[in-house]
């Protein structure tokens, strides 16, 4: 009767398997990042493009399928050049890809489009790609910001709005990578828009839309030391940067360091007030992300801090994925991605698609200007 009673008591017992991705560190579901798809989406000499650089990746707010930009430069890989504004899409997360469309052509070969930073407006379904002519000043002195705007998800633009009527001339270069628009505090439905000057009068600047992208103006920023004056290597310089909005509504802004002041590493800027202001006392350098001066990606998702770029004090090589459980304090767990030449990255979700993150990075064998290389993350396998 014993045995019979243990037995019984044995086989009412639940099993309970325990996998990683359900185990929580700090109250944050634990992920296994796993490289699932990569494809070059542009390879130099395409459409006899000379060269594709400045990834930009994005979602759709209706569709949820994917967008990516690119410079397209013609003839050369220099920054101040003539450059078309490329744009492919996929409707299947990624697995196939629209031919390229060109949505604009500066027509000259001086100093022509610099992306720039694509934001999506989840409560118009508007999105939004912001670029700059004349921002290297080569051979003109007016820089100009623009817009253009799609209302059908990515199918048709309209034409450009310079932005430049309301913010001024001051050379101003979004991004490169994602805007943001804020859901977790009062300042709920605010574009923000985060980029950098000219490297004399350089330094990390945001700009704010109140009324869903009708007028735009600077909100916080955080200045080159010292500011417009030629710099040398050990200056304060915050660049390029991508912003990202956190649970408790505050604004955490990922910048290059192109001065590799204080170290060859990260500069962390934060604002409380919706991006109005960036107070010098929650600055800091995060020593965990090192860099070779370089734009990178950042994302939040599902209560987990990613970041991408080439990871390394001194060369672009070695494209790495980092996470963190608590909110970037650590960042003790990383995935390769590619060991070899490799640069400027970005990073999207698909909202409601929970268990994957996307990519897009410059990468080569020899330089990193050699293609555009799309990879598809799974979180949890």
């Amino acid at each position: 009767m014993l045995l019979l009673l243990i037995i019984s008591t044995f086989c009412c017992l639940e099993v309970v398997h325990t996998h990683p991705e359900n185990q929580k560190i700090g109250g944050v579901t634990q992920v296994e990042p796993l490289v699932t798809l990569e494809e070059k989406i542009w390879v130099a000499g395409d459409a006899d493009v000379s060269h594709y650089r400045i990834p930009l990746l994005t979602y759709t707010p209706k569709n949820k399928n994917l967008l990516a930009m690119a410079e397209a430069r013609k003839y050369a890989t220099s920054d101040a050049g003539s450059k078309f504004l490329a744009i492919r899409r996929s409707n299947d997360g990624g697995y196939s890809w629209k031919p390229q469309q060109f949505i604009e052509n500066d027509g000259s070969i001086f100093d022509g489009i610099s992306l720039g930073s694509v934001v999506v407006d989840d409560e118009l379904g508007n999105i939004f790609i912001v670029f700059s002519r004349c921002n290297h000043y080569e051979k003109c002195n007016i820089s100009t910001l623009y817009y253009v705007k799609s209302t059908d998800d990515g199918y048709t633009w309209n034409n450009p709005v310079n932005m430049s009527m309301s913010i001024g001339t001051k050379a101003f270069a979004a991004g490169p990578g994602s805007g943001i628009q804020l859901k977790n505090s009062k300042y709920n439905g605010r574009l923000l828009v985060c980029g950098h000057g000219t490297l004399d009068g350089d330094g990390m600047f945001c700009l704010i839309s109140d009324d869903h992208g009708d007028n735009w103006r600077y909100g916080g920023m955080l200045k080159s030391i010292p500011y417009n004056t030629p710099k040398v290597s050990g200056d304060f310089i915050p660049d390029e940067c991508q912003p990202i909005e956190m649970p408790d509504g505050s604004v955490v802004v990922n910048t290059r360091n192109q001065g590799h002041y204080h170290c060859h590493c990260r500069i962390i800027a934060k604002s409380t007030d919706g991006g109005e202001t960036f107070p010098i006392d929650d600055v800091y350098f995060d020593l965990n992300l090192i860099e070779p001066a370089v734009a990178a990606g950042a994302l939040f998702h599902n209560g987990v801090m990613y970041f991408t770029n080439p990871t390394s004090t001194s060369h672009r090589v070695n494209m790495t994925l980092h996470w963190s459980y608590d909110l970037g304090k650590t960042w003790n767990n990383s995935l390769s991605i590619w060991p070899n030449p490799s640069g400027y990255s970005t990073m999207t979700t698909i909202p409601g698609l929970d268990n994957s993150i996307y990519i897009l990075y410059e990468k080569g064998r020899v330089s990193t200007y050699e293609s555009l290389s799309f990879v598809k993350v799974d979180l949890h396998h």
